[in-house]
């Protein structure tokens, strides 16, 4: 599902980003692997949802496949391995921090990494993700409809926000960072993103060297008094849209790799195949000559695709009675697994419409049947499964049981449709439901609400997509209310200002609240995990009081691999199996003696 991107996190924040989501469990046979595997050779993944953008860092292409297919074809400064540690790659660079009064963070790219154009990836690069990042230009007012709001990415930039205009380094290689205050999350804030020379280029100016100079000659946004600033508007609106795409564009610059693998081709919403970048030596080298994906969608569709020998590796979006879809699977060798996500599917409420009246708000909230969407979706997946109670908790943090006491999800425990009606004084609001249309699990949880709300006197229309589109929707004024996911990392903090703050990147239903914007930022600026924990209580309190929406369970992850496969290893976060793609092998046979 997508993932806007919550955490995941590529570039800015990548690691601290929410991904639209549009353990190990139990079951299967480990292979043995036996003898000396050779590099070489290809494996096919079945993916859930169609590519559609290689721009996995803005708010619209923020999305779990583009995420993962960026993980892959971009290099940074480290990543997260599967129990959300942040491991240095000291083969791209470098950062450290040179000062604690003020907070500075110097990164240097090594000599010799470089796109797969050949041109290097360089400081130019380094200060057009800062500026994407940081939100530095912006002097957009929405309330007033006046100034601009730049580059539209998915990451909490109040971060990178805090930060002066960025010293680059003699070297042409590095940048330093310098923080007005205190940043918790500084380790993971920033990444390298897209190619400086190409959105130069994209955006009508001569050369990267124009860009670093627009960049560092644009004045700070002011939005007490907006400035139009014409050039930089061509640059983000390129950086916004001009990598969206869902075949392969004609123009390869837009799919550059700086990663262990490139694009190759794409075949819409059916099929992508990528190819190992044969320059790539700035990380760990990967085992596998090619990775195709498929997009398969259903469940059924990608364990039959594993069963026939058409897919090795599969994530499939379980759903309640689906287990014996994968009987025999186990006989054939394959491994599979079961396992809490650090993700949860939710409901939103758009602060606009029907929904401005917080009463009608109220009201629709009360018809939704939380536990029947959980035994339809969850179902046998978990023992006992309940609905999520907390907004910024997911149950086995230590902080969940003790928000979920004074948060306010008490009153929305059970179905109340006398209540709603009350709420409602004869009113029959019309309400458009935004959801992935291609994904089951939402569509079961679309029908149960559709079906209680119209018990109140609601309307409920559907206002789904396809999975490559609906996404796109977030954020417009085609539909009042969403499902949709996030999934993350517990790596930072900054996930919830993304999705919480007022004006934020991924805060698409309009939802503001100075006491919790308060909280965020001084959630942001400690390192303190007490006083973290404490103030992320009172803002899962603030939201739920403003009606904001209800989350509704934990997903549920799975993977299953045949014995042809080795190497793979599952995490639960936003990059599920694809966070050590590296290390994906042809499994060798025994050899006889």
């Amino acid at each position: 599902m997508p993932v806007r991107r919550l955490m995941h996190y590529i570039t800015a924040a990548v690691a601290a980003t929410m991904v639209l989501a549009g353990c190990s469990g139990n079951g299967g046979t480990t292979p043995v692997v036996v003898g000396e595997a050779k590099r070489g050779g290809s494996v096919t993944v079945a993916e859930v949802n169609a590519f559609s953008s290689f721009n996995p860092y803005s708010a619209d292409g923020n999305t779990d496949i583009n995420s993962k297919i960026g993980h892959i074809t971009h290099s940074g400064f480290y990543y997260l391995d599967d129990a959300a540690r942040v491991v240095r790659n000291d083969k791209f660079g470098r950062y450290e921090k040179v000062s604690d009064e003020p907070l500075k963070v110097r990164y240097t790219v090594n000599e010799g990494v470089k796109w797969s154009d050949g041109e290097a990836v360089d400081a130019g690069d380094l200060l057009l993700s800062w500026a994407a990042g940081s939100g530095y230009f912006d002097d957009a007012d929405p309330a007033a409809g006046t100034g601009t709001k730049y580059f539209s990415v998915a990451s909490d930039t109040s971060g990178l926000a805090g930060t002066v205009l960025p010293e680059i380094g003699s070297d042409g290689r590095s940048i330093t960072l310098e923080y007005a205050k205190p940043y918790a999350d500084w380790e993971v804030a920033f990444d390298v993103g897209l190619p400086a020379h190409v959105v130069a280029a994209k955006g009508g100016l001569n050369d990267e060297e124009d860009l670093i100079e627009l960049i560092t000659d644009s004045p700070r946004g002011d939005v007490e008094e907006p400035a139009a600033n014409t050039p930089l508007k061509r640059v983000s609106d390129f950086w916004n849209s001009g990598f969206d795409a869902k075949t392969l564009p004609d123009d390869p610059s837009v799919y550059l790799s700086s990663g262990p693998y490139i694009v190759r081709d794409i075949v819409p919403e059916v099929s992508m195949t990528l190819v190992r970048n044969r320059d790539y030596v700035w990380g760990q080298e990967p085992w596998l000559d090619e990775i195709n994906v498929r997009f398969t969608g259903a469940l059924p569709t990608a364990v039959d695709a594993l069963r026939n020998g058409q897919a090795d590796i599969i994530s499939p979006q379980p759903s309640a009675g689906t287990d014996e879809l994968f009987a025999g699977l186990a006989d054939q060798g394959a491994t599979i697994e079961r396992y809490n996500q650090s993700g949860y599917d939710h409901l939103d409420l758009k602060f606009s419409g029907p929904f401005a009246d917080e009463d009608v708000r109220e009201a629709f909230l009360k018809t939704v049947p939380r536990q029947a969407i959980v035994d339809a979706v969850v179902g046998d997946l978990l023992p006992e499964a309940k609905p999520l109670d907390s907004h910024v908790f997911l149950p086995a943090q230590p902080k969940y049981n003790d928000s979920v006491k004074n948060n306010g999800s008490s009153d929305y425990a059970e179905v109340d449709i006398e209540e709603a009606k009350a709420l409602l004084a004869g009113d029959t609001p019309t309400i458009r439901i935004l959801y992935n249309r291609d994904n089951p699990n939402r569509a079961a949880a679309f029908s149960l609400i559709r079906d209680s709300a119209a018990l109140a006197g609601f309307q409920v229309v559907d206002a789904g997509q396809g999975s490559a589109d609906w996404v796109r929707a977030l954020g417009s004024d085609d539909y009042d209310a969403a499902l949709l996911g996030w999934i993350g990392t517990s790596a930072g903090v900054s996930r919830v200002p993304q999705i919480f703050r007022t004006g934020a990147g991924s805060n698409f239903n309009g939802f503001s609240d100075g006491d919790a914007d308060k909280a965020m930022e001084q959630l942001t600026g400690t390192s303190d995990l007490g006083k973290q924990d404490a103030l992320l209580v009172e803002i899962d309190k603030r939201i739920w009081e403003s009606a904001y929406g209800l989350p509704l369970y934990q997903t549920v992850g799975s993977t299953a691999f045949s014995a042809r496969v080795a190497g793979v290893k599952t995490s639960s976060g936003p990059l599920g199996v694809w966070w050590n793609v590296w290390d994906w092998r042809l499994a060798q046979p025994a050899s006889p003696r």
